[in-house]
């Protein structure tokens, strides 16, 4: 675990490859499933949206949303 927020949500600044931590949790919560994601299981995003996905397909739709596919 990267810090421990005790059950709090993290809020996150998403950047290209990266991300800041603006305030402390255990988990960022899916933009599109609405699911809890643990920090060190957070592998996508968007920095276009700022907002977390869950795994690649949570991703995508995303993605397909946004451009209206």
């Amino acid at each position: 675990m990267l810090m421990t927020g005790r059950g709090r949500e993290t809020r996150i600044h998403y950047l290209d490859g990266t991300f800041r931590l603006l305030s402390y949790g255990d988990f960022v919560t899916c933009g599109v499933t609405g699911a809890a994601i643990a920090l060190e299981d957070l592998h996508y995003w968007s920095v276009a949206r700022q907002e977390a996905y869950v795994d690649a397909e949570a991703s995508l739709k995303a993605e397909r949303k946004a451009s209206g596919l």
